[in-house]
């Protein structure tokens, strides 16, 4: 994840806007710290640059915009103990904390899967459009992690509890349940997609081409369709309360959504459910200081290695978490994920750059 490799992340200019295209299409375009530090370092130039009225993100084409974070080399990272393993998720949340300030129009052309670390280099611009053809989700708890990348700010700002829902299930999403959930701010056809990215590059009027792209299918969000019962069952007092809930429902969405809990990472539960309540109060400064805090404690924990081995290593989808149980996850080493630390998380401002 340190290489240098130049063609990992593409920037060139095109008319009035700066484009940024994620070119690792044969790794679903996972970020490196390479791509990282490129994409801060260009995002600032361009910032201060006034031939630069817009900045476009996109990606090479194949499957994904971008599924997350490297997390084969998450994993060497961790067990070799390289202090790069802090150092990526430093850079890549002061990144997201730029694109959330960012001075002008930030235009994310979501095509494909977006997860992880995908969101975080997407859903904090001012434009989020998605194709026919996008599928989100922030399926951490999985292997035993939890949804940064400033998901303790989005996800509670999502309607009712269905960030809370998303975030504690990792439930893949389409098109029509991103613009519902407010992820994404536009939905287009996947037809000419491609294109339209040299058309907002030159557009007097972002806006208007955006509004003259727009599906005119309307196709309808699942996700909004269930809110009810994802309010019922997600606005329960604690994590206890609404998996048995969902355990004595006899609705299926019940089964199902208790079935996809029991799978995930006890610990990631419990903190996560902390996170994204306590998220829901706090500005995204704070957002994202407190996700170093939580990522600090989980590099250091035995989870997060045990989910990749088994989703990404041997693939045999039978995680050992430790705790097994969620009744096992104490109060008290849940809080130990949020306690300060020695070193927390810094930004650098704009102005502050010489």
């Amino acid at each position: 994840m340190t290489g240098s490799g130049e063609d990992e992340v593409l920037f060139h200019r095109q008319d009035r806007a700066g484009v940024i295209t994620l070119n690792r299409p044969g790794a679903l375009n996972a970020l490196t710290l390479n791509m990282v530090r490129r994409m801060d370092r260009v995002l600032r130039d361009w910032a201060g640059d006034d031939a630069v009225e817009r900045v476009i993100i996109q990606a090479a084409p194949g499957r994904a915009f971008c599924a997350g974070g490297d997390i084969r080399a998450i994993y060497d990272w961790g067990r070799a103990g390289d202090p790069d393993l802090l150092r990526f998720y430093f850079e890549e949340y002061r990144l997201n904390r730029l694109i959330k300030r960012y001075p002008k129009p930030y235009i994310a052309m979501i095509d494909g899967i977006v997860m992880g670390g995908g969101v975080g280099v997407s859903v904090h611009g001012s434009h989020r459009v998605v194709s026919s053809e996008s599928l989100f989700a922030m399926p951490e708890t999985g292997i035993g992690f939890f949804p940064d990348v400033g998901g303790s700010y989005f996800l509670p700002r999502c309607p009712g509890q269905s960030g809370l829902f998303l975030g504690l299930t990792g439930t893949r999403i389409k098109p029509a349940d991103m613009l519902w959930a407010g992820i994404a701010t536009h939905l287009v056809p996947s037809a000419g997609f491609d294109e339209l990215t040299a058309e907002l590059a030159g557009a007097d009027d972002v806006e208007a081409v955006l509004a003259a792209r727009r599906d005119t299918t309307d196709p309808t969000s699942n996700l909004s369709t269930v809110t009810d019962e994802i309010d019922e069952f997600f606005s329960g007092e604690n994590l206890e309360a609404i998996l048995h809930g969902l355990v004595a429902s006899a609705s299926e969405f019940g089964q199902k959504t208790a079935h996809a809990l029991v799978s995930k990472s006890p610990t990631s539960l419990g903190v996560v459910f902390r996170q994204l309540t306590e998220g829901r109060a706090l500005d995204f400064e704070a957002c994202m200081k407190l996700e170093f805090r939580l990522v600090s404690r989980f590099v250091a924990g035995h989870d997060l290695y045990e989910g990749i081995r088994a989703v990404v290593i041997d693939k045999d989808g039978a995680p050992k978490w430790r705790p097994a149980k969620l009744e096992e996850v104490t109060p008290e080493a849940v809080a130990a994920y949020f306690a300060p630390l020695d070193e927390e998380l810094t930004f650098i401002d704009l102005s502050e750059l010489g």
